[in-house]
């Protein structure tokens, strides 16, 4: 299987740096970033945006090299490397667990729930569409058949902190609703009744994959991974396992759902 234009773009990116002899931070100083914003774009755990390019074509005299590839191949796959290889490993995976202490999980998001979290965090206006559209097509990874089974626990304030406003929060509260009725879907809630519990530590996912192997994923503010190690697939087992324990079972889920959504109508 070849690379994605994504990919080749970072290859060319370090391949051309080191053949102009700069190093990524006296590439940052002609580019006006840190040598570590330089590295996180050639490793893939941060998208490059279009004025970095422009910016690296200026400082290594490629006359608008980076730019073009960027705009004929690049711009509608700028996910970052890290982000594609999981979504292979969700539309291959046979069964998902998934935690959630701040979010509704992106694979039962609703479109404007989508584009309000991307919001939230200050995505381009340029690349919102982009972004909203790649998350929803994440979600035909649960149209397989067969489906694989999807475990979510998700704490309470996911669902009680507005995201795009009451109307979004209600459409986004029903469409929970229908989703825990799939069969192949387990929607459990932690109360804030629970109080605190290890799960505010961070968000994670554990994918049991076709060959009997496990896979994880952890994101926080400074960077995301993929997890493959025993010891670190051990551990999160655990975390699974002491948000699961926190959580309501599916018929209180149902009804704490049901709750909530009123207060979003009224």
């Amino acid at each position: 299987m070849g690379i994605s234009p994504s990919e080749y773009l970072l290859r060319e990116l370090k391949r051309r740096r080191s053949a102009a002899g700069l190093t990524q931070a006296q590439l940052g100083e002609q580019v006006f970033c840190s040598d570590s914003q330089v590295s996180a774009i050639e490793t893939g755990t941060k998208p490059p945006t279009l004025a970095y390019l422009t910016a690296v074509d200026k400082a290594l005299g490629t006359g608008g090299y980076f730019a073009t590839l960027w705009n004929e191949l690049v711009k509608g796959d700028a996910a970052p490397v890290w982000l594609r290889e999981w979504i292979e490993t969700e539309r291959d995976a046979t069964a998902l667990r998934w935690y959630e202490h701040a979010f509704v999980p992106g694979l039962l998001q609703t479109e404007a729930y989508a584009r309000a979290t991307f919001q939230a965090a200050r995505v381009p206006v340029t690349e919102l569409d982009h972004r909203v559209s790649a998350r929803l097509e994440r979600q035909a990874a649960l149209a397989r058949v067969p489906a694989p089974q999807l475990f979510v626990v998700m704490d309470e304030m996911a669902i009680r902190r507005a995201c795009g406003g009451p109307d979004v929060m209600a459409e986004q509260l029903e469409y929970l609703m229908t989703c825990a009725e799939e069969p192949h879907i387990q929607l459990h809630v932690v109360p804030l009744s629970a109080g605190m519990y290890s799960g505010p530590a961070g968000a994670f996912i554990l994918a049991d994959m076709p060959d009997g192997s496990r896979v994880g994923y952890v994101d926080n503010q400074l960077s995301a991974q993929i997890v493959e190690q025993p010891e670190g697939i051990a551990s999160l087992g655990l975390s699974w396992d002491a948000v699961r324990g926190e959580a309501l079972p599916l018929g209180q889920t149902l009804g704490l759902l049901k709750e909530v959504a009123k207060t979003w109508t009224s």
